[in-house]
């Protein structure tokens, strides 16, 4: 029997995640993969909270480049995260796993609004939670989002789900010669504009000494490893 490391965890899916092989959209079959893999580390009793992007529906940032006012661009691009939330929800309870979508903007006739101490209820209960609208602020990042959650929550870990199996020194599909990185600070990250999360996100972290591993969502069995303890991606920490 595989066992958990991390009793809480906050894991953080971008939209591109839910498209699968399309170009938009959410992908039936990815996102139901994801549901069953979340099942099972529920299942060793890990708590698990996640943050999920917009960018599979609509991205602000794209747009607001394009001339469109950057608040209003914000705004649609959180809504779209609450999309991709209640499709989570939904898959989630498909795989028999009680599910809490909780927005920081408020929108209480589809979900929950956040409130920290009811989110760790939730998580004390066993329940995912997903949190929708990242920080219910604009020219903050879905990834920005994440640490603070984490933070707020007091996960042992984020979990930040990718398509590359960690950190590397330059981007492995155009670049053969790159090297991946098992452990990084902080700091190296910052210093070396490696992109993992945008530098906001990463200083939350390093300022409160959350850790994260960016892994290989796309691998099957990935997140269950990750929980474990396995060797796999790239750790930041102090």
């Amino acid at each position: 029997m595989a066992e958990a490391v991390y009793k809480r965890i906050l894991l953080k899916l971008s939209g591109e995640a839910l498209m699968g092989d399309g170009d938009y959209g959410i992908a039936p079959a990815v996102i139901q993969r994801l549901a069953s893999e979340i099942r099972q580390i529920v299942g060793l009793g890990v708590q698990v909270a996640l943050v999920v992007g917009g960018g599979n529906i609509f991205r602000g940032a794209g747009l607001a480049a394009k001339g469109m006012d950057r608040v209003t661009a914000d705004h649609m691009g959180m809504l779209a995260t609450v999309m991709n939330a209640l499709a989570l929800q939904d898959a989630l309870e498909r795989e028999q796993v009680f599910t809490r979508v909780m927005s920081a903007i408020k929108i209480n006739q589809v979900c929950e609004d956040y409130i920290r101490r009811r989110a760790i209820r939730h998580l004390e209960k066993g329940r995912v939670v997903v949190f929708a609208a990242g920080t219910g602020n604009p020219f903050f990042t879905t990834d920005s989002a994440a640490s603070l959650r984490a933070i707020e929550i007091d996960a042992d870990i984020m979990l930040k789900a990718t398509k590359v199996d960690g950190v590397y020194s330059a981007d492995p599909k155009t670049n053969p010669g790159a090297e991946r990185y098992q452990r990084l600070t902080y700091d190296e990250v910052i210093q070396r504009k490696l992109e993992v999360m945008d530098a906001t996100a990463i200083v939350l972290c390093r300022d409160h000494g959350m850790p994260i591993m960016v892994f290989d969502m796309t691998q099957p069995g990935a997140l269950l490893d990750a929980v474990c303890g396995k060797d796999i991606g790239t750790i930041v920490e102090r």
